[in-house]
């Protein structure tokens, strides 16, 4: 697998690809869906109809899309929606991977509906755009950010001009989007089985149609203030990290402080940017890349252990002097240097308290990753003027309906502290902690799916303690 370098590449990775060109080519009615490893399985796909901007009567609708796997029960309970992460990832995709066996498993107690989110696969009317010309930005803080500022408010003003709401891409309206979905399949409740974004989503709709859901699995949850996670919080995780280094004497006989190496590294890169050859867009060319750029490549590759394995040995490469063991995780086929639309602009929407972002502007100066985690958030805000949705959109609620969560110790995007905060909204839940897993929780342990069989089903499930075995670092 190559691994990249791209925006929220793996938080998108818990909705992990975008639908094919089969999915594109799709009508309405039965097919047949190919899942993972060549299983299939029939399917029907579906469409309904919304406004993109429910605050304006002038803006045009839009035809969202969802794929329904019929249950096989008897008598099926309320419709499972799955809610994709990112933002940006698609439920059609994800069940393209390792989470296909899950939904097939979902199906013995009601019908799964995969539903791409407004902005996403067949349900993304966001016109798509070139890159701007020229040569890539400095892969610095600032030369980052000032490409991302310029570029998006280009891309909003061409969006706009041709038609597009952009506006109403926000969590609200995807939150009425999930309710519209529900009277369009004529279902009284439908429960939510949702990761990541997924779970923010799913806080929306329990905030503005709590009635009308029955029941709730959500994994690596990320909070309504928590689009920008705590620097300092990070850097707990990088301590917990650094201490399964003790198992493996000789790592830790060069590795002796893994933050102190990435310290490091990041202020040798602060002083000195790099040049390195690197493929963006299918083009060649050279890169500059000083310390906020390995400290985004850093943000995704803690994710989950196997990509979290390569990070010691990568320090120590470029501790020595070998920076080019960089350009293989800068060169893809697009993605860093692209304004997609739907993934930004939520991101704006759901915004950052003025507490929060003080917090996290005053932690990043001293964090091992800085402010670079969730770039390019907050490095946006106030680009476009009016879009925050305010503190109500973000203040906490009390959840009443039973609840599964799931969460993995070594999650380096949703690290446990953040979690903790949105579990404790929750009062009547149920927790699965999985040692040594990571931010794609679910297909991580074989346990897993089985539990989520259960809680849908009705059955009463204790608290979870799962373990896999640690990572092996390289």
């Amino acid at each position: 697998m190559t691994h990249t370098i791209h925006r929220r590449a793996i938080l998108a990775a818990a909705a992990l690809a975008a639908p094919t060109a089969a999915f594109a080519q799709a009508a309405p009615g039965p097919f047949r869906f190919k899942g993972w490893k060549g299983q299939e399985t029939d399917a029907e796909r579906g469409f309904f109809e919304v406004p993109e901007d429910r605050r304006d009567p002038a803006s045009r609708r839009i035809r969202l899309s969802y794929v329904r796997f019929a249950s096989t029960a008897a008598r099926p309970g309320p419709p499972i929606v799955y809610l994709a992460g990112g933002p940006g990832g698609t439920a059609t995709g994800t069940f393209t991977g390792p989470r296909f066996p899950i939904m097939l498993a979902l199906r013995e107690v009601a019908d799964v509906i995969a539903f791409d989110q407004r902005g996403t696969g067949l349900s993304n009317h966001i016109p798509l755009r070139p890159r701007s010309p020229g040569p890539p930005p400095p892969f610095t803080r600032e030369g980052l950010t000032n490409y991302f500022r310029a570029d998006y408010q280009r891309a909003w003003a061409e969006w706009t001009a041709k038609g597009v709401a952009m506006r109403g891409y926000n969590t609200n309206e995807s939150a009425d989007d999930i309710e519209d979905l529900r009277r369009h399949l004529g279902a009284d409740k439908i429960s939510l089985w949702g990761i990541s974004y997924g779970s923010h989503l799913g806080l929306a709709v329990l905030k503005r149609h709590w009635d009308r859901v029955h029941r709730v699995a959500l994994a690596s949850l990320e909070g309504q203030d928590q689009t920008v996670k705590r620097p300092d919080r990070i850097d707990a995780y990088f301590r917990r990290v650094d201490g399964l280094l003790d198992a493996h004497p000789k790592l830790r006989e060069t590795v002796p402080d893994l933050p102190a190496l990435m310290r490091r590294v990041h202020a040798r890169l602060d002083a000195e940017p790099v040049r390195l050859k690197a493929t963006l867009g299918l083009q060649p060319t050279e890169i500059t890349v000083g310390a906020f750029a390995v400290q985004m490549l850093a943000g995704s590759l803690i994710s989950d252990p196997p990509t979290l394995a390569m990070l010691p040995s990568l320090y120590r490469s470029m501790d020595a002097g070998n920076f080019a063991a960089l350009g293989p995780f800068f060169s893809q086929r697009g993605g860093l240097l692209d304004i997609e639309g739907m993934p930004e602009t939520m991101d704006l929407a759901s915004g950052i308290s003025p507490a929060k972002l003080r917090l996290v502007q005053r932690t990043a100066r001293t964090a091992v990753l800085g402010d670079a985690l969730n770039f390019p958030m907050p490095h946006l805000l106030g680009v476009v003027p009016g879009m925050d949705l305010g503190e109500g959109f973000r203040r906490p609620i009390r959840i009443p309906h039973p609840t599964l969560l799931v969460m993995g110790t070594l999650d380096g995007r949703t690290p446990l502290e953040e979690q903790a905060e949105v579990a404790a909204q929750f009062r009547n839940r149920a927790q699965v902690t999985v040692e040594n897993a990571g931010h794609n929780v679910f297909e991580a342990h074989p346990e897993v799916q089985a539990l989520l069989v259960r809680f849908f089903r009705g059955e009463v499930v204790p608290d979870t303690r799962l373990s896999l075995p640690p990572p092996k670092f390289a």
